[in-house]
């Protein structure tokens, strides 16, 4: 078993690496310079189970296809077997056809790693379940619920009663699992979307007055959602607003909409290399998943069952 990682976010894979006891595979990644990109590994990599760790997020198109040449020159090197670890799966939200003449990028980025080489993919939290029927290659979807967020919401929880929110419709089936396991309430956030990136709230579905509410999400972008949810959810009575997301892109002025906002905290997870800007706010959390990967690795490495994974807790790591 051998891992590589990219430039996406080295700590992910550091910490990975730690967990599992297996060093990182030295490889050489450098641009040209007109910012083509260029891989040489520099270990034997040939009859190996090779996991090739890379989150394509911002810049997304470097990442992509800097994983997608690691693929290629893995594939070249006659590796056994090869996954792209991909714990932020870039492009996802580009799942269906919006508008006419538009495309289905997620589905073609699928397309893309399996003609690059890869044999499977592993990745975590996908915008839309609908995104694994896109691969005809094995796919592992780990979800970040429950051995990474079911114990942070465990030591927040008062003596008040809990309410676990879904800022959208789309996301009821993950916010009604984990109300499921904590015993606690649902509701629902009723918004009208006017245009990508722009959310305006409605109202409230559920009971929030007097509650301790924490909404969930797979994906923070600018934070509007999430920030007019906590708005609507205050003036519903909610005694407090905390919001959970996998992946914490953060862009724009997202940081500082959320330290001004409603929300008493953001958690996130490093599935996206944290910024120093995310690391230095007071309102925001990063959770690692390097025991949740690390452990579907090595499961998939010695052909074990991924899903036992979510009934059982992970030792933790720092």
């Amino acid at each position: 078993m051998k891992i590589l990682s990219g430039t996406s976010n080295q700590p992910l894979a550091e910490a990975i690496s730690t967990y599992l006891g297996i060093p990182l595979t030295k490889l050489s990644i450098r641009k040209f310079a007109d910012d083509e990109v260029f891989v040489e590994i520099l270990e034997n990599v040939r009859g190996e189970d090779v996991f090739v760790i890379q989150p394509t997020s911002k810049p997304a198109n470097d990442y992509l296809m800097e994983l997608l040449i690691m693929i290629d020159a893995l594939r070249r090197g006659s590796a056994r077997r090869i996954t792209a670890v991909i714990p932020y799966y870039g492009y996802a939200r580009q799942d269906r056809k919006t508008v006419s003449r538009s495309p289905i990028t997620a589905k073609l980025v699928a397309n893309l790693l399996t003609g690059a080489g890869a044999d499977r993919v592993l990745t975590m939290d996908l915008h839309a379940g609908q995104i694994q029927g896109f691969f005809d290659i094995p796919l592992d979807n780990l979800f970040a619920a429950g051995p990474v967020f079911l114990p942070a919401v465990k030591k927040r929880r008062s003596a008040r009663p809990l309410t676990i929110v879904s800022p959208d419709v789309g996301g009821v089936v993950r916010a009604r699992a984990i109300a499921n396991k904590l015993e606690a309430g649902l509701a629902i956030i009723d918004k009208r979307r006017e245009k990508a990136g722009i959310s305006e709230v409605m109202h409230v579905i559920g009971e929030v007055d007097g509650h301790d509410c924490i909404m969930v999400d797979d994906i923070v972008d600018s934070a509007g959602t999430l920030c007019n949810a906590a708005v609507a959810l205050k003036a519903e009575g909610a005694s407090s607003v905390r919001a959970f997301a996998t992946h914490g892109v953060l862009s724009g002025q997202a940081v500082g909409r959320v330290e001004g906002s409603e929300i008493e905290e953001l958690v996130i997870t490093d599935s996206i290399r944290v910024r120093e800007d995310v690391a230095a706010s007071k309102k925001i959390e990063v959770l690692t998943v390097a025991p949740l990967i690390g452990e579907a690795m090595l499961r998939i490495s010695e052909e074990r069952s991924v899903s036992s994974l979510f009934e059982q807790n992970l030792p933790a790591t720092a």
